[in-house]
């Protein structure tokens, strides 16, 4: 039987029946009810290119290995909890191990190409899972990526594959994911209904799956800097922004506004799952500006100068290991008041 189970009142997220972060506020700003989390997606990647399998291969090793991969996430997870981040983003697709990219010759899907779900994909997710519902944290789990879509064959193999995902989910109980249909729904999908004008319709068709007596919490996401379209707000559950791209702090506030007085917007949690936006020590950055129009904020870290450093790029380091995220996870530890 799981435990932790996520819900939505309002403009707030609600665990296990409370508030997230309980009567918190910081610098006479409103923290209950928000979702602070970080961009984790590579959790269950692997890489079906034998072309390519070797650039992700580890030092002491000079071998990738899924497996390793996804024991050291779980290791790395109550850490990232006992600092006040609640929820993290995985993608059945993953993002660019390379942190940015155009071309994409990896193959990372835990869907084939008929939309069939792949049994090694899955039996990591469920280990993440698993581990995420007795920490009592919250995941964000995305299903398709640009630059792997295409791996599914046609629309067909799209909807099989989000509907096959959402009835394993579901079977096996779990009450403590946010569906996010796919990450960055505005940049270069190849499946018409995974693009803007059309991906309203996988988040009511998720919307109607029954879990555990309810049902799936669904939105999807848009390139940095973009606010969603009125039929995603219509439609959606929750409203997902990115970051990415936004140099002004100001810009991160003002995202939040358009985005509430959008046609079709009614009280939602507003989150921003991915942000490559730092300067935790200074007064105004992108996580405090998402603060104080009450958004959850999400830190996206593809590396510095050794791309690997970060948390996208294989072979992942989960732990807190660099000074960019020290300076997160101290700032959110500050932030949610966790001792």
């Amino acid at each position: 039987m799981k435990k932790t189970t996520i819900a939505i009142n309002g403009e707030a997220f609600v665990l296990n029946g409370r508030p997230t972060y309980e009567g918190r506020t910081f610098e006479g700003r409103k923290i209950e009810g928000l979702l602070l989390n970080t961009r984790m997606v590579q959790g269950i990647f692997d890489d079906l290119n034998p072309e390519t399998l070797g650039e992700w291969a580890y030092p002491d090793t000079g071998k990738w290995d899924p497996e390793r991969n996804t024991t050291e996430f779980l290791q790395a997870m109550p850490l990232w909890k006992v600092h006040g981040v609640l929820a993290f983003t995985l993608n059945l697709q993953g993002g660019s191990p390379q942190g940015y990219s155009q071309e994409q010759l990896w193959h990372n899907s835990a869907m084939d190409e008929t939309g069939e779900l792949r049994g090694a994909y899955m039996r990591r997710l469920q280990l993440i899972l698993d581990r995420a519902d007795e920490l009592g944290m919250v995941v964000i789990l995305g299903l398709f990526y640009f630059g792997q879509d295409q791996r599914l064959r046609d629309e067909k193999a799209v909807i099989r594959g989000m509907d096959r995902a959402l009835a394993w989910l579901a079977v096996q109980g779990y009450r403590n994911v946010l569906i996010e249909i796919n990450n960055e729904c505005n940049v270069r999908y190849t499946h018409p209904i995974l693009q803007p004008e059309r991906v309203h319709e996988l988040i009511a068709r998720a919307k109607a799956i029954p879990v555990a007596g309810g049902r799936f919490w669904v939105g999807t996401s848009y390139g940095g800097g973009t606010v969603p379209r009125d039929n995603v707000v219509n439609a959606s559950d929750f409203l997902l922004l990115h970051g990415n791209g936004v140099e002004n702090p100001a810009r991160i506030a003002e995202m939040v506004r358009e985005t509430r007085a959008m046609d079709g917007y009614r009280p939602m949690p507003i989150l921003f799952n991915e942000d490559d936006h730092f300067d935790f020590d200074q007064p105004e950055n992108n996580f405090q500006s998402a603060l104080s129009e009450y958004a959850s904020w999400g830190y996206f870290d593809p590396g510095a100068s050794n791309y690997r450093d970060g948390y996208q790029c294989p072979p992942v380091q989960w732990g807190i290991n660099t000074p960019r995220k020290r300076a997160f996870f101290e700032t959110a530890r500050k932030i949610t008041g966790v001792e």
